[in-house]
Parts: C-alpha cells; structure tokens; sequence
C-alpha cells in the first residue's frame, strides 16, 4: 500500500501506473454476456434498447461538463470516483436484476465514463510536463491502450467459465471485484498539478508557427485553490474552467482542428462492433468469426504499441499510412463479401485487421498532438469536446449502417465506411496539429 500513496518516481513507473489503471477499466467480464443477462430477465429488446440509450445519453450529456469539473477540482479524485461509480453498476445489476436496477446501473456507469474520459489523459499529460517529458506522453498512452485492447480479450475470454461454475452472480460480482482493483490503480496516480491562471488563455495565439512548435516548461503560477472553499468560490472557478476550455477547443484553430480529427478517427473505429457479422456474412462459423475478430484486435493492439516510435513521424506520412489504410480496409471488406472459400475470408480481414492497427496509431497520434497544441488551463475540458464528438462520429456510423444495410451488403456496408479513413487521410495535413520540440533538442541552438 505503500507504493499507492507515494507520486511516481520516473517516466517508467509513470507508465506502469497508467498501463494498469487502463488495464484494468475493461477486464470486466461481464462484458460478454449483459446482454443476454437482461433477456433473461425478461426484458424485451425494446426495453434493452432503451438502456442502452441511458447510458449512451448519459455519458454524452456529461462528457464536456464532467471535463470541466476535471480542470476544477482533483483529477486523480475524479478518477477514483469514477471507478466506484462502475463498481456500483455491476453490483446494483446484481442487487437489483429487473429494468428499474439495471436502468439505475447504466445511469451510474455513463456517469463514471464521464468522469474518466479526459481526465486521464489530462492528468498524464499535465504531470510529464511538469516532469520536463511530454514528449514520452505518445509512448504511455500507446501502452495503455494497448494493455486495455488486451484485457478486453481475457475478460471476454473468461466469461464463459465463469459462468460455467457459477452463473451470472460469479460473472457480476467478479466484475465488481475489478472495479474495485480499478480503484486502487486509480489511487496509485499521480496528483493533479497545480493549474495556470484562467486568464492565461487569453494570451493564446490563433494561428500555429509553421513548423515544430517549441515545448516550453510552463513558469511557476498561482496554484488552484484549495478544496475547502466557497461553494460559490468552486462554482465559479468550475464556469471559468468551462468557458475557457470550449473557448479554446472553438476559437483556436490548431487545437479545433486538433479536436476535429481525434474525433473522427477515434470515432469511425465503431465500425468494428459489425466485424462478427462481417465474417459470418463471408461465410465464416460463429467460432471462426471470433478468430478473425481477434486479427484486428491484434491490429488494433499493435498499432497501440507502436505510437512511441511513430510519434515523430510528419504529418504528411501519416496521411500517407492512413491513405493506405483506408484502401486496405475498403479492398479486405469487399474482399469477404465475394469470398468463395475461407482463404479469402482470411486475406481480407488481415487487410482489415492492418488498416484498424494504422487508424489506432494515428489515434494515439493524433491525441498527443492534440495535447501539445493546448496551452489553456482546462485541458480536461478540451480533450472531453474530443470525445463528444468521437460519440457523434460513433452514433453516425451506426446510424448509416442501419440504413444502409437495408440495400447493400454488410460487406459493401463495411467498405463504404473504409473511405472515412480517406478523408482523415486527405484532412490530415492541415488538421494534424505540429508536433512540439522538446527543450533538450533545443539545447545546442540556445548555447551562446
């Protein structure tokens, strides 16, 4: 427990902290089957549906005020909330298995998501900075994610036996007992930073430098105030922290243009809750198509991993990988659709699995960048405009498969959306904000 309350001590036990705190947010199996645990409940589809949307809408509704509560009090605090929070939504499920439970349960969830999305990368960031080390904020969030990409599979995995020795309770309550370890991971983050004057932001410059942007170690600021103030007091500086992050993320064009294709390429990535029916339309067993799911896991994981070594790359190299990707993904989707055998089947969703692994990379880019362009307080705030958006991105792509199913084949469905990642390719260039210099690479043209 020792290790929980002392900060970290170097970049890599930074990342170790923050590989297990995203490690732990989806090794939940309950994941697998919840769906199936309302049926059997008795809920219709229509009433699934419906609490699906709860927790949908909560999370939307939440996501930007919850980022400027982020920038308002403790971060770290925040994160702990929120794994509580998940915790309770698989105990009240268990509690309380009828629609009114189950409801109540994906209302605390979508809070919780809230609350954590944001804030994290925030905090990650905020304190590599006041280490002197932003450039290592790629690296770690590459390594997080790709530790979250892999649990998902081990719970997934093992909700079978689980439920095979004892039933949806084991699977429930085991669930529980990893929101709670999801806690201490939370515990064992660093404290937020102190934060700049609010009035900072009114310095911000609205067109980016051309070319690398200088990483400056910000001077010593007024620190925030303490938790033990006003309610009026927290009250205002919360509005102030809202105000100015939406300022910066609306009227600054290198961060908006930032938040705009983070959004787009985190969001379009819903297409893969199609790819099980995408195999099975190839031709593909149910027990196949979950092997060829695994392959863009793998490339989803990959892609993860690799976003240290990539993060140098310039802008138009990346729109290069992502143009690639975007042929990929189209030519692997018609691919299955025409497949006559399961070699083909397996070609295209490699295809596939390659272009998922590249959007990934420029992802984790793409968010990096996004961080070095903010230089206002509420970065919590600027980041969650970012996710709301990815959830629009994310509610139309299910939107357009839905319509457009009703006249294409999955596979023509799938590869349409492939050419998303075409026009990421084509926006990047300009949007892809400029990637700071450290100051150490600074060092010898600053000697006298």
């Amino acid at each position: 427990m020792a290790w929980l309350r002392r900060e970290p001590t170097g970049i890599g036990d930074l990342t170790v902290r923050a590989v297990l705190f995203k490690g732990t947010r989806d090794l939940l199996p309950i994941y697998a089957l919840y769906g199936v645990l309302f049926a059997d409940h008795g809920l219709s589809t229509a009433q699934i549906s419906l609490l699906l949307a709860i927790w949908s809408v909560t999370a939307f509704l939440l996501e930007v005020p919850s980022g400027a509560w982020a920038d308002t009090v403790s971060r770290r605090k925040l994160l702990v909330l929120s794994c509580v929070l998940q915790a309770a939504c698989f105990a009240l499920w268990m509690l309380a298995p009828s629609f009114a439970g189950f409801a109540l349960g994906f209302l605390v969830w979508g809070v919780a998501g809230a609350l954590e999305s944001g804030t994290f990368e925030a905090l990650i960031y905020d304190d590599l900075v006041a280490r002197g080390e932003p450039s290592a904020y790629a690296r770690i969030m590459g390594w997080a994610r790709g530790a979250q990409e892999s649990t998902v599979l081990v719970a997934i995995v093992a909700a079978a036996p689980l439920f095979a020795v004892g039933g949806y309770a084991l699977v429930g309550w085991v669930s529980v007992g990893v929101g709670l370890l999801h806690t201490l991971t939370a515990l064992a983050l660093p404290s937020a930073p102190v934060a700049i004057s609010a009035t900072a932001v009114d310095e911000l410059d609205d067109e980016p430098a051309p070319g690398p942007v200088p990483h400056v170690k910000p001077a010593a600021v007024p620190a925030v105030a303490p938790q033990t103030d006003s309610p009026g007091s927290t009250a205002s500086r919360y509005f102030g922290m809202l105000k100015t992050g939406l300022s910066e993320a609306l009227h600054v064009r290198r961060v908006r243009r930032g938040v705009l294709l983070g959004a787009l390429l985190y969001g379009v990535t819903a297409f893969d809750e199609y790819f099980g029916l995408l195999a099975v339309s190839g031709g593909a067993s149910t027990s196949t198509s979950a092997l060829l799911v695994g392959v863009t896991v793998a490339g989803s994981l990959v892609g993860s991993l690799l976003a240290g070594r990539t993060e140098v790359v310039s802008s138009t190299t990346l729109a290069i990988a992502l143009f690639v990707a975007g042929i990929l993904f189209v030519a692997g989707a018609l691919a299955v659709g025409v497949a006559a055998g399961p070699t083909l089947v397996w070609v295209g969703f490699i295809g596939i699995g390659i272009a998922y692994g590249i959007d990934f990379n420029a992802e984790v880019i793409a968010g990096a960048r996004l961080q070095d362009a903010i230089e206002g307080p509420a970065r919590a705030t600027v980041t969650s405009v970012s996710g709301l958006l990815s959830e629009i991105v994310a509610l139309g792509v299910f939107a357009f498969v839905a319509a457009a199913t009703q006249w294409f084949a999955m596979s023509t469905t799938i590869a349409m959306l492939g050419s998303v990642l075409l026009v990421a390719a084509v926006l990047t260039p300009s949007w892809l904000p400029p990637r700071h210099v450290a100051a150490r690479d600074r060092t010898e043209d600053e000697t006298p």
